[in-house]
């Protein structure tokens, strides 16, 4: 499924030709923007970015699309492991048509930030960064000329939100209206859930224990926009009312990287939230199970529900490829 494009202008095919990718994309409204949160773009830019994504995933043989990023170079810089993250933006840019870089161990290590980013944009088209401190990829915008995309901090994680959303509208066929239950940390990852819920009319559930709720920052910004769609934001320590009639439920970790010293106290507050079949059954029937990975079956979800009919967990590794993409596509 696709949207409409919006806000956006198409370059057209000559009369009798066959439209293809790079047709569509035309000239990029977002070229040389940033994307640090999901709160960068507009919801019209943001529905922009899903329906590139849901074009490139149709148009995986289309070799027009080696056009997008033709001879532009991305530098991926990491600070914390990663398999979808590392391979999806490499892979992504190969098949647009650029080449990645991968970087570990810079960022204030051997030079600061900002020189970092100020050698970087004499080099190449943009920087993808994968970091613990949100500011980091706050002060790499600051100061290199070229596109940053966060690529996840411990503030949010904006790319797996729009595969998130992308993966939610092929199986559910559409946003408004839907009740998106998290089930969890108010971490990084339902901070950027949370926000583009909010942007585009779903409805969005928080279950998580007391203490662990997110940034009240992040949750006054989403009602700003929820106000303006109809989006309901709920924040609750009562896991079953979090996923009563929700027709999508979403878990991830109970410890991210950096947080190995709090594993064994987070494991006792976290053990009542797990996604298992008996919190799936106050949810809708036909509900769809998200977990951005990677997954600890047993712990915050049951083996029998990750692996199970619900679960569309590998549909959604999948599409950020394609959202991932659609961003490099439009930015770069």
């Amino acid at each position: 499924m696709t949207f409409n494009l919006i806000g956006r202008s198409q370059r057209m095919a000559p009369p009798g030709s066959r439209s293809t990718i790079y047709d569509v994309l035309g000239d990029s409204s977002l070229r040389g923007r940033d994307l640090l949160s999901i709160s960068d773009f507009s919801a019209a830019e943001c529905l922009l970015v899903l329906d590139v994504a849901a074009r490139l995933k149709q148009a995986k043989f289309d070799e027009t699309q080696t056009l997008c990023a033709k001879g532009q170079t991305l530098a991926m810089l990491f600070e914390k492991p990663s398999l979808r993250t590392r391979v999806t933006f490499e892979a992504g840019m190969t098949q647009l048509g650029g080449h990645a870089i991968y970087l570990e161990g810079l960022l204030g290590v051997r030079e600061t930030v900002p020189d970092v980013a100020r050698n970087l944009e004499r080099w190449i088209d943009g920087i993808m960064a994968r970091t613990f401190a949100h500011q980091t990829v706050i002060d790499l915008a600051k100061y290199a000329s070229i596109p940053v995309i966060n690529g996840l901090s411990d503030h949010e994680h904006p790319c797996q939100a729009f595969a998130d959303f992308q993966t939610i509208i092929e199986h559910r066929g559409k946003v408004v209206g839907q009740k998106i239950a998290f089930i969890g940390d108010g971490n990084n990852v339902c901070n950027s859930l949370m926000l583009l819920s909010a942007k585009l009319g779903a409805h969005f559930a928080l279950g998580c224990p007391s203490g662990y709720e997110p940034d009240p920052t992040v949750v006054a910004t989403a009602a700003i926009d929820a106000a303006k769609t109809g989006a309901v934001i709920t924040i609750t320590n009562d896991v079953k009312e979090a996923a009563q009639d929700a027709d999508v439920i979403y878990t991830d970790v109970w410890s991210s990287m950096g947080q190995e010293d709090e594993q064994a106290e987070r494991g006792v507050h976290f053990a009542p939230y797990q996604v298992n079949s008996a919190l799936l059954d106050g949810a809708k029937d036909d509900v769809i199970v998200l977990h951005c990975l990677p997954a600890h079956r047993g712990e915050e979800i049951s083996a029998e529900v990750f692996d199970g009919p619900h679960s569309v967990v590998f549909d959604e590794a999948e599409n950020r490829l394609h959202a991932q993409k659609a961003v490099l596509a439009l930015v770069l």
